[in-house]
């Protein structure tokens, strides 16, 4: 049984926990997830490889959103690259995208870190609250903008400035599948889209060679 919990939690951060229901005083250390690990967790769960770009795409979003706000660069990585673990396994359950992708890493992270899971799909009843939920709903939105707008520039995402995005954003025949409510909730936690645009390229180019989008 211990061998079977460390399988199938490996990085959990609570992993403590769950040993103590079997042995009682165990001594594990609260470790957190890395972000290979969390990549790594995707891989085995999602095999659409654009998908897969795009959780690695919203968690360097949420990297560069918790060092603007002096949160955990690395638990705000690890939620936003988990966050849509689920889209193929309950991908036609659209209701409870979200609130399953919380079940799936409920042992792996903080219930903070859980509930912007759960609530970054309304449909799940549950509504982003806090600075952390809304923005992962932000960020999950504002990198569709960002990578259809790469998508149709001969350098990709280099070079890409804020004001190119606040062009597409006005333009709702592009990437017309984008809630740009979601976009501008930034403003909802006391950033300007601008800003945020900014941050969000830029956190998208410091992963741009990996998830398909270098020059």
């Amino acid at each position: 049984m211990l061998r079977l919990l460390i399988q199938v939690c490996p990085a959990s951060p609570y992993l403590n926990s769950a040993l103590r229901n079997f042995i009682p005083n165990h001594p594990i250390e609260y470790r957190m997830i890395t972000r290979d690990e969390s990549i790594e967790l995707v891989k085995m769960n999602v095999k659409n490889k654009n998908l897969v770009n795009h959780m690695i795409g919203v968690g360097a979003i949420m990297k560069g959103l918790a060092e603007h706000f002096g949160e955990d660069p690395h638990l705000w990585e690890a939620v936003g690259i988990l966050h849509d673990i689920d889209y193929e396994t309950f991908g036609e359950d659209f209701a409870n995208h979200g609130a399953k992708s919380a079940e799936m890493v409920k042992d792996l992270l903080p219930d903070d870190a859980i509930k912007a899971i759960r609530s970054h799909n309304p449909l799940t009843g549950y509504n982003p609250e806090s600075k952390f939920d809304i923005s992962l709903l932000a960020a999950d939105a504002i990198s569709g903008l960002i990578v259809a707008n790469a998508l149709v520039r001969p350098n990709r995402m280099k070079g890409m400035k804020a004001k190119s995005i606040k062009k597409r954003m006005k333009d709702k025949s592009f990437a017309r599948q984008i809630n740009r409510e979601n976009v501008m909730m930034c403003e909802d936690i006391g950033i300007q889209f601008s800003e945020f645009a900014t941050i969000a390229i830029k956190a998208m180019e410091s992963v741009a060679d990996q998830i398909g989008l270098g020059n």
